[in-house]
């Protein structure tokens, strides 16, 4: 499945974001919370913004392809996810708002058109069920 490669690289994704945080609490000795520190907010958010999109993002990509979705529509998806994601946390590491932005901005379009392409084949196949 096509949409398994995807979520393996968000793991890997999520996996580089953590110990980017575990990383930098040993560097700062911050063993709990950001310890008022700029990078380690910034490395945390990552993170986390990472764990916040990622699992709904992934489930439409999922379902978009076991719905018959076509397969370069499933590949656009899932390398846009991750252009946003891999942006949008550039942008939180090196205080970049471009990237930043960029990033947030792509992974909303995914969003959406990951939403409105399942509801498109859930409703096509709904319609070819019932003729």
């Amino acid at each position: 499945m096509i949409s398994t490669v995807y979520a393996a690289l968000a793991a890997l994704l999520i996996v580089w974001l953590s110990l980017r945080v575990i990383k930098l609490r040993r560097i700062k000795s911050i063993r709990l919370g950001d310890g008022d520190d700029a990078e380690l907010k910034g490395a945390i958010r990552a993170q986390g913004n990472a764990t916040e999109y990622l699992p709904i993002s992934l489930i439409l990509l999922f379902f978009l392809e076991f719905n018959g979705g076509h397969v370069a529509l499933v590949h656009l998806g899932g390398i846009a996810l991750l252009a946003g994601r891999i942006s949008h946390a550039r942008g939180l590491l090196t205080e970049n708002l471009r990237y930043r932005i960029a990033g947030m901005q792509v992974t909303i379009f995914t969003l959406i058109g990951l939403a409105f392409a399942d509801l498109g084949y859930v409703l096509s196949n709904a319609i070819r069920a019932h003729t």
